[in-house]
């Protein structure tokens, strides 16, 4: 192998290891969590989602350096886990953003039971270390 190959790869560790250890901090004890909703409740679409958070603030994705903020990310019928947790969470219509700074959603679901959870993201939509994440709720929609 060149010297410039083993040069490269060393280099690439070196920022994968420095990009984890720069993981944005959440505030001790902060919760995220839903207003109004619970676990088990039965609802008709469309229906509004309310977000609640304490310990952090609210600020729009892509504003950098602000401390102990985040925006909010809501999974529907989906889960993050172990190495999930350290990248970007997915964009698709099972990980809705709200990277304006939203602290509400209008959702329309299918009839049937689905799964919702809240993960608050940093600046670039990364959980912060550790996770902010709300309980797992199970909802019925008629």
């Amino acid at each position: 192998m060149s010297n410039v190959i083993r040069i490269c790869c060393l280099v690439t560790a070196m920022l994968c290891t420095l990009g984890l250890a720069l993981a944005t901090p959440s505030a001790p004890g902060a919760v995220v969590y839903f207003i109004g909703l619970k676990d088990g409740d039965t609802v008709k679409s469309p229906f509004v989602v309310r977000f609640g958070l304490s310990g952090m603030g609210i600020a729009p994705a892509g504003v950098e350096n602000q401390p102990n903020t985040g925006h909010h990310h809501l999974l529907i019928n989906a889960e993050l886990d172990g190495d999930e947790l350290k990248q970007p969470i997915p964009m698709d219509e099972n990980h809705l953003h709200y990277g304006k700074g939203q602290t509400e959603a209008v959702l329309n679901l299918p009839a049937g039971t689905h799964t919702l959870q809240l993960v608050l993201g940093d600046w670039t939509h990364v959980p912060h270390e550790p996770p902010v994440l709300s309980d797992r709720i199970t909802i019925k929609v008629e």
